[in-house]
C-alpha cells in the first residue's frame, strides 16, 4: 500500500522537487505551500507522515507542529534552513520525529522518511516502569516521579531518560544517544545531547539534590544504579 505524504513547504520548487522525488517512490502526494492551509490538510486526512518547513507564511511551522499534536500523532520531519542547534530542540521538543536541514540531500531526506515510516508501522513494544535512586519512570503513563513528586519532562527528555535508565551502569556517548533518542543514525551536531542533559539536571538534579545523570569527559553519560 502506498504511504500518503503531506508536503508543507512555501518553496514551490522545492515542494515540486520533493514531490517528484517521493511520487517515484511510489508514495500518493499532497501538498500545501502556507502553515494554514497545511494544517487544515494535516487535520483533515490521515497521513502516514508530514515533511514541515519551518518558516512558512500565515503560520509558522513550530506552530503548525503544536497544534497538529493537539489532536495527532502523524510522524513529521522538520525541513529548516537555519542551523542553530536550540532551532533544532524546539522542533524536536514541540514533537516533530526528526528534521533536517537545507539544503539537503534527496538520498538523505528519503532515508530519513523510509526510518520515520518503518518506526511508526512497527510492532509494539512491551513497556514496563524502572527505578533508580529515587527517580521512577513510567513508560507507559509516560511519567517521571522524584521520590514520589511528578516532573514534568518534554518527549526528548523523556526518551534521553529512557535511555540512560535502560542501559543504567553503560555509559552512552553522544552519538548513540542521538540515534536511541531521534531513530535515525545521526549525522551533524551531537551537542544537542547536551543541552537535553542539561535540560534534566535543572528539573531532577538540581531541584532534588541528587545527582542521577553522571558526565564521563571526552565519551558521554551514565546513569549508575548504585543499590
Amino acid at each position: 500500500m502506498a504511504n500518503k505524504i503531506l508536503i508543507i513547504e512555501d518553496e514551490v520548487n522545492i515542494a515540486r522537487f520533493v514531490e517528484l522525488e517521493l511520487m517515484h517512490e511510489g508514495n500518493e502526494v499532497d501538498k500545501a505551500h502556507d502553515g494554514r492551509e497545511g494544517l487544515d490538510k494535516a487535520l483533515a486526512t490521515d497521513y502516514d507522515l508530514i515533511l514541515l518547513d519551518v518558516m512558512l507564511p500565515k503560520l509558522n511551522g513550530l506552530e503548525v507542529l503544536r497544534r497538529l499534536r493537539m489532536e495527532k500523532e502523524t510522524p513529521v520531519i522538520m525541513l529548516t534552513a537555519r542551523d542553530a542547534v536550540m532551532d533544532k530542540v524546539s522542533g524536536l521538543d514541540a514533537g516533530a520525529d526528526d528534521y533536517i536541514t537545507k539544503p539537503f540531500a534527496i538520498e538523505e531526506l528519503l532515508a530519513r522518511i523510509r526510518v520515520a515510516l518503518k518506526k511508526r508501522g512497527g510492532a509494539a513494544v512491551a513497556t514496563h516502569k524502572m527505578t533508580i535512586g529515587g527517580v521512577s519512570l513510567d513508560e507507559d503513563r509516560h511519567e517521571v516521579t522524584v521520590n514520589g513528586e511528578a516532573i514534568e519532562l518534554t518527549n526528548r527528555e523523556f526518551e534521553l531518560l529512557h535511555s540512560l535508565m535502560r542501559n543504567k551502569n553503560i555509559v552512552m556517548d553522544r552519538e548513540k544517544l542521538m540515534n536511541e533518542v531521534c531513530g535515525y543514525d545521526y549525522i551533524g551536531e551531537t551537542n544537542i545531547i547536551d543541552v537535553y542533559v542539561r535540560y534534566i539536571r535543572t528539573k531532577i538534579d538540581d531541584r532534588f539534590g541528587i545527582k542521577l545523570i553522571q558526565t564521563v569527559r571526552g565519551v558521554g553519560y551514565v546513569i549508575k544504579d548504585n543499590d
